[in-house]
């Protein structure tokens, strides 16, 4: 099949079968760009309510660049990955300050947290820009359609893809053609049981002809995954309880947590330790979190590092926290 006509195959195929997303239809760079950010490492149905939250308590960039990183934090709890919250953050300083979003692909992949494939989508979505958005529903229905083996994740596996796309995309229907290919990926040429039967282009699909659906795209191998062990305490004292905030060159900047321990034996704080579980698991992209949860309840408040500070336990939830602690929190309701 050549080019042109595969095109057209998935723009008709889109045209009957696309997704009805919140975001879809609308010329707002805003509002694509934060589904965008949002949905970089999230699942469409978790990410859409999100979605509705941000757009909801900040309709505009203004808005947005306005808040203070807290309160961006706190809004994106539990989606994880929170650097994607806090590049957002500055990200919309960014558009603020020169007066309103890029529309070059160099303008956009210059703002905070912005790589080719977000500039390219939002470009082409929101501008008309003619980028080829390349993501891993991308790599999977290219590679398997064209018998492509170059591993996706080295740079000449990159370059070639986003090369192949470039060459696939109708510059008169640039976003549109970008938000087919990613719908084709994530509804019918899927990672695990793809639906060839109802693919429009399965007679010219080169991992069909030659069995390989299974076996691309290919990908080298990853790094290996490492574990971490974390000792939570909380501490209550009086209706009170001691935060501190994470700092920056680690997991979860920025978020507040309890009282940490790691590599180090537990702190005398003046009482017994209540064991509330014991290796909770909580799993990162290149490392598992194991983490033990404890609680004190001192008579008289423990003298603590200096970058903790006290705050009453019914504040708890004006604070944003890791999902792990989350857990933890949990844990102390049912008590």
């Amino acid at each position: 099949m050549e080019n042109s006509s595969f095109t057209s195959a998935l723009l008709k195929w889109f045209d009957v079968n696309g997704r009805e997303l919140p975001w879809r239809g609308i010329s707002d760079p805003y509002g694509i760009w934060v589904s965008e950010i949002i949905l970089q490492q999230t699942r469409i149905d978790q990410g859409t309510d999100y979605w509705h939250r941000f757009m909801e308590r900040f309709p505009t960039v203004e808005d947005l660049a306005a808040a203070s990183e807290d309160e961006v934090l706190k809004l994106w709890q539990g989606l994880g990955y929170y650097s994607r919250a806090r590049n957002m953050h500055v990200a919309a300083r960014q558009i603020v300050d020169q007066g309103g979003f890029p529309r070059t692909i160099e303008g956009l992949r210059a703002l905070k947290g912005v790589g080719d494939y977000t500039a390219a989508a939002v470009g082409s979505m929101a501008f008309g820009l003619p980028a080829a958005a390349v993501d891993g529903n991308v790599y999977r229905v290219l590679a398997r359609h064209y018998g492509i083996d170059v591993p996706i994740n080295t740079t000449q596996g990159k370059r070639a893809f986003t090369a192949l796309a470039q060459d696939l995309l109708p510059k008169y229907a640039a976003g549109t053609f970008n938000q087919a290919l990613m719908d084709f990926g994530a509804i019918c040429c899927t990672p695990v049981s793809p639906r060839c039967d109802e693919c429009p282009v399965a007679l010219t699909c080169e991992a069909l002809r030659t069995g390989r659906v299974g076996s691309l795209p290919v990908k080298e191998k990853k790094l290996t995954v490492k574990e971490r062990r974390l000792t939570y305490i909380y501490i209550r004292h009086q209706g009170m309880t001691a935060l501190h905030r994470r700092a920056e060159g680690d997991i979860w900047q920025g978020l507040w947590e309890p009282l940490l321990v790691e590599d180090a034996q537990l702190p005398d704080l003046g009482c017994p330790l209540k064991l509330l579980a014991h290796d909770v698991k909580h799993v990162l992209t290149h490392r598992i979190l194991l983490a033990d949860f404890y609680l004190a309840e001192p008579e008289e408040r423990p003298v603590l590092p200096p970058d903790y500070i006290w705050i009453k336990e019914r504040e708890i939830g004006d604070y944003a926290i890791p999902r792990l602690v989350e857990k933890l929190f949990e844990l102390l309701v049912k008590l």
